[in-house]
């Protein structure tokens, strides 16, 4: 962890100023909690879940968590704890949106989409990108869009439409909501790089 008058490096996330382990299986084991973790936010954001009128898709708080997993945790860790999130709701925890898991549900894109957004909201955030408000709005923005790459063609798939269609009920309904995410991320996550010292 970074401590008064120690430089933060760089390439750093969030993540990396918790306390240092003093071994490699510490260190493992520290990753290890950050994944679940991570799966664990997500899974619970994911049951603060609103229904849209004529959309199979609900507004849910999982976005905003996928992408400060990402974020926060970096590339390698966000995306394993959005894979761990992906995996155990297939295998039948109930941890998707509206506590449903498994396969047989048409927003099953987004969630595929989460893996890909931390990702890449992960590997910005390695070179700085959570460190200004404006270019954490953008990351947020990038994140979202890789989110709705996944998600709205799998929804035109699953539901037998076109992808004009489904971009009608599984985009359109939530872009204001999601700069909403992208404004409160751009607050939140620069001011704690500044509360750790990092400007």
């Amino acid at each position: 962890m970074a401590t008064a008058g120690t430089p933060i490096p760089s390439r750093a996330v969030l993540a990396d100023l918790l306390p240092a382990a003093t071994t490699r299986l510490g260190a493992q084991a520290r990753d290890l909690a950050l994944v679940a973790g991570g799966a664990a936010l997500t899974g619970v954001a994911a049951q603060l879940s609103v229904n849209v009128p004529g959309s199979p898709v609900p507004v849910t708080g999982q976005t905003f968590a996928a992408l400060l997993v990402g974020t926060a945790l970096g590339a390698r860790r966000g995306i394993a704890s959005l894979g761990l999130y992906l995996l155990a709701g297939l295998a039948g925890l109930p941890w998707f949106a509206e506590g449903t898991s498994g396969w047989a549900m048409p927003s099953l894109g987004y969630v595929l989409g989460f893996v890909l957004a931390a990702g890449l909201t992960g590997a910005l955030a390695r070179r700085g990108a959570d460190r200004t408000p404006v270019n954490t709005a953008v990351t947020m923005v990038l994140g979202s869009l890789a989110i709705y790459a996944v998600g709205v063609p799998y929804l035109a798939f699953s539901l037998h439409v076109s992808l004009a269609r489904a971009a009608e009920l599984g985009l359109y309904p939530y872009l204001v909501g999601d700069a909403l995410k992208a404004a409160l991320a751009a607050g939140a996550l620069p001011l704690a790089w500044k509360l750790l010292g990092r400007r």
